[in-house]
C-alpha cells in the first residue's frame, strides 16, 4: 500500500464520518426535544441521567456521561452486564436511561430494559434503527441515521460511534443553556488543574498593583515613563487621567516602533539619531495607544486567556466600575500562576 493510498484512505474515513455527522445533524427534531424534556424533568426532580451501552458503545457512554456530569447534569454510567449482577442498585425511580446501541439489538442492553423499567426509569434509545428491538422498548427513539461504517467490512464501530458521541455533546450543550449553567457552576465541578484555576480565579487575583503597576499622567515624558516601567519591572505603563480613569497605554513595543520609525529615515551624516528624533522629552500622550482594551475587575482569569489569545497582546489594564485603573495583568505572570 503506497503512502499516497494511505493518505487517500484516511481521507475517505474522514469523508464518511463527516457525511455521517451531516446526516445525523439533519435528523435532529422532535425526538431530540423530547429527550431534553425528559432529561430536564429527571434532573430537576433530583434524579440522574444513566447512560449505558456495550462494547464500543460503553466507551461512548462513559464519555457522554462524563460531559453531562461536568456541565451540571447529574449522570452515571451503567455497565449492562454488571447491572444484572447488582449494579441496578445505583438507579432510582426518578432516573432516566440513555441506552446506546447502533443496531438496537445488543443482547445485554435489550435484556437490561425490562429490569430498569421495574426500577421506574424511562428509556431513550440512541440507535441507528428505529425498527429495532431496543427502539420498540423505549419511550423516545433518538435516531442516529449516520449511514454505513467507515470500516471496509461494515462492522467496526467508526461512523456510528462518532455520530453518537456528537449527539451526546449536543444534548449536554443544550442542557447547559436550558438549565442556565454558568462558568461559576462549571468551576465547582473542575476545582483541579489549569481549567479549575482559570475558572475560579478572578482578574483581581492575578493583576499587578502598587509599585508593580506603573501609572503615569499624560504629560509625563517618555524618558520618565521608561524609568517608571524599569522600576516596576513591567513591559508597559498605564497612562491615567487626573481622576484615575484610563487614558492610554505605552508599551516597550510602542517605544521600539517609535524609535525605529524616527531613526530609520534620517541619514547617518545628518547627525540626528533615533533618541533625538523620537523625543525622549516629549509627553507620553503623544506616543501612547489611546483607548486601549481593558478588562473589568469582576472578570475571571479564563476571560483573560481568551483576550490574550484572540488579541495577541501582552498587557491588559484592569478598571473598576467607574473606569478607574486599579491594576494591570501581564501575560508573563499567568504561567507562574498555573492558569495556562
Amino acid at each position: 500500500m503506497t503512502t499516497d493510498r494511505q493518505i487517500a484512505r484516511a481521507r475517505e474515513v474522514f469523508d464518511v464520518e463527516i457525511e455521517g455527522l451531516r446526516r445525523t445533524r439533519a435528523s435532529i427534531g422532535e425526538s431530540f426535544t423530547q429527550t431534553v424534556a425528559l432529561m430536564l424533568d429527571c434532573v430537576e426532580a433530583g434524579g440522574k441521567v444513566v447512560v449505558t451501552g456495550v462494547g464500543k458503545s460503553l466507551h461512548v457512554a462513559e464519555k457522554m456521561s462524563a460531559i453531562l456530569a461536568s456541565t451540571g447534569t447529574c449522570s452515571v454510567v451503567l455497565n449492562p452486564v454488571q447491572a444484572m449482577h447488582g449494579d441496578l442498585g445505583m438507579t432510582g425511580p426518578g432516573d432516566l436511561l440513555l441506552a446506546l446501541s447502533f443496531s438496537g439489538e445488543s443482547e445485554e442492553v435489550v435484556r437490561l430494559i425490562p429490569a430498569v423499567r421495574r426500577h421506574g426509569l424511562k428509556v431513550v434509545a440512541l440507535t441507528g434503527r428505529k425498527d429495532s428491538t431496543l427502539a420498540g422498548m423505549s419511550d423516545v427513539i433518538l435516531e442516529i441515521p449516520c449511514g454505513p461504517e467507515a470500516c471496509p467490512f461494515g462492522m467496526a464501530p467508526t461512523n456510528s460511534t462518532t455520530a453518537t458521541m456528537a449527539m451526546g455533546d449536543a444534548l449536554a450543550m443544550v442542557m447547559i443553556d436550558a438549565r442556565k449553567f454558568d462558568k461559576a457552576s462549571y468551576a465547582l465541578n473542575h476545582p483541579a488543574g489549569a481549567i479549575g484555576r482559570a475558572l475560579v480565579m478572578r482578574v483581581t487575583d492575578v493583576m499587578r498593583t502598587g509599585d508593580r503597576c506603573p501609572l503615569v499622567p499624560p504629560g509625563t515624558t517618555v524618558l520618565d515613563t521608561l524609568l517608571a516601567m524599569t522600576k516596576a519591572q513591567a513591559g508597559s505603563a498605564i497612562v491615567v487621567n487626573g481622576d484615575g480613569t484610563l487614558a492610554g497605554i505605552f508599551t516597550d513595543g510602542d517605544f521600539r516602533r517609535g524609535f525605529a520609525a524616527a531613526a530609520g529615515p534620517a541619514p547617518a551624516a545628518s547627525g540626528i539619531d533615533g533618541r533625538t528624533a523620537f523625543g525622549l522629552s516629549s509627553p507620553v500622550a503623544d506616543h501612547m495607544t489611546r483607548n486601549p482594551m481593558f478588562v473589568r475587575d469582576t472578570a475571571y482569569a479564563v476571560d483573560l486567556l481568551r483576550i490574550f489569545e484572540q488579541k495577541r497582546i501582552d498587557d491588559l489594564p484592569v478598571c473598576d466600575e467607574a473606569g478607574r485603573v486599579i491594576g494591570i495583568v501581564d501575560i508573563q505572570d499567568l504561567p507562574k500562576l498555573k492558569v495556562f
